[in-house]
């Protein structure tokens, strides 16, 4: 029976976090009401001018040097002509000829250990407005909010063999842009979108298939299914004798099929030229050097100082790493109270797991580093015991409340008295004979029900230590 082997390569688009549109003073906010965010540029009218944001230049070379690419220091911008609804002009300014960023690559984690996937490029180009369908009738109405909107597109060589890689690289690619701040990359907002080539091909065979594109992925979920649909359709072509067909595909994520959209074009088909109504952009060696000293730490190299800096488990460190506002937010916290592993903790397990029941991510971490640092600091000192600090930390995840009022409001302090612990510890043995005496004859363990009745008869605001240890010497 013949093996196949897939060969996949990505386009990656990425809105970048501009205030503004790429050739406009728009805003670039998600979520507007329909066209409030357009003008005569963004819209496509007749004798308006672009004029080129410098941040979009600088996010697509700081991604680039991120992504370790050549930059092309005299790069231009071209003219992409095709009709669609969506798109005002009927072309799109974007780069084919000499595209911003070149022959890069990032390095993914893979079974078979770590592996090179190779960008062919980074280009700049705007994106086009966006189709709202009719459901209850024939028609199409179209929102030029988006129309504008500032993308950079990362190719990749054709260098990915599974859905495993292809998801290992978009995470490690969604990362670095996040630890860059040049993207939020949310997929469900379309923020970062992947349209996935794939090809399959005799296993030991040297020459590619006839490729497919297959678009409408929002999810990796979805890129993973249709991964694996459309491998398995191209497959079944194979096999039967048919030809694969070089088209645009449309995956439906609910039905997990993908449905054909039209041939797919190549570049003499859009009939690029260079744009006319802008000048190519100068990228001086003064400039390239200063967006690379603002280069910020990503992900990779944070994770190996974490680990030998604040000696936490690398699991850990995995983990708060994963999420750029994790990251900041436990670096914060640390700097404040010095103790990163009790900061570790708290994010680990309190905070992880009040965000799942909250129906949050990460991103949306509800308290202030500033409250958390105070509520460690309130252990640290012995002011709380940790079932108080459990009790007070929720009220700091639902309404970010200063801790050290709110112990202080509550009478939560640890009572730090020594004779008046001592004094109820005797009313506590007084009143249970029974575990007194399983105690002394040998049943060690009746001393934490005895600690327990302590606890509750003081509210919770005694220290565990100091009941064990005073309980043990009453005892004997």
């Amino acid at each position: 029976m013949k093996q196949f082997e897939t060969v996949i390569g990505l386009e990656v688009h990425v809105e970048l976090a501009t205030k503004t549109k790429i050739f406009c003073s728009c805003s670039t906010e998600f979520g507007g009401a329909p066209n409030s965010h357009t003008c005569p540029v963004c819209t496509g009218m007749p004798g308006s001018l672009p004029v080129l944001n410098k941040q979009v230049v600088e996010y697509a070379i700081a991604v680039g040097l991120a992504t370790n690419c050549s930059i092309t220091q005299n790069c231009k911008f071209d003219r992409k002509n095709y009709f669609y609804p969506d798109n005002p002009q009927n072309y799109q300014i974007s780069q084919l000829y000499l595209p911003i960023c070149r022959d890069g690559k990032i390095e993914i984690e893979t079974e078979e250990g770590v592996k090179a996937v190779g960008i062919h490029e980074i280009h700049m180009e705007e994106d086009a407005g966006k189709l709202v369908h009719d459901e209850w009738g024939e028609n199409s109405l179209v929102d030029f909010n988006r129309s504008g909107v500032p993308l950079i597109e990362i190719v990749s060589e054709p260098d990915m063999r599974s859905a495993d890689e292809v998801i290992a690289y978009l995470e490690k690619l969604r990362l670095i842009i996040q630890y860059l701040g040049a993207s939020d990359c949310k997929l469900q907002e379309g923020s970062m979108r992947a349209d996935v080539n794939l090809s399959v091909r005799e296993a030991g065979s040297s020459e590619f298939g006839t490729r497919t594109e297959m678009k409408n992925l929002n999810s990796f979920k979805a890129i993973r299914r249709a991964i694996e649909g459309e491998r398995e359709r191209q497959i079944d072509l194979i096999e039967a004798g048919k030809p694969v067909i070089q088209e645009t595909r449309r995956w439906d994520d609910a039905k997990e099929y993908s449905y054909a959209m039209r041939s797919k074009e190549d570049a003499q088909d859009y009939r690029y030229f260079p744009e006319p109504d802008l000048v190519p952009v100068q990228i001086s060696d003064e400039w390239l050097e200063q967006i690379r000293k603002r280069q910020p730490e990503l992900r990779t190299e944070k994770l190996e100082r974490y680990k030998k800096e604040f000696n936490i488990p690398e699991y850990d460190a995995g983990i708060i790493t994963s999420n750029k506002k994790l990251a900041d937010f436990f670096e914060t916290t640390t700097a404040i109270c010095s103790n990163p592993k009790k900061v570790s903790n708290w994010l680990m397990v309190e905070t992880m797991r009040l965000l799942k029941e909250h129906d949050l991510d990460l991103e949306q971490i509800p308290f202030s580093p500033e409250n958390l640092a105070k509520l460690i600091q309130l252990t640290d000192d012995g002011a709380i015991n940790s079932t108080v600090a459990k009790e007070v930390f929720e009220k700091v995840f639902e309404s970010d409340i200063d801790p050290e009022q709110y112990v202080e409001e509550h009478g939560l302090k640890t009572v730090s008295d020594d004779g008046a612990l001592r004094e109820v510890i005797e009313k506590v043995i007084a009143q249970n004979p029974q575990s007194v005496a399983d105690y002394k004859s040998g049943k060690k363990k009746a001393i934490g029900f005895l600690v327990g009745q302590t606890m509750k008869a003081m509210q919770g605001k005694a220290d565990p230590g100091s009941v064990n240890k005073i309980l043990t010497e009453l005892l004997q």
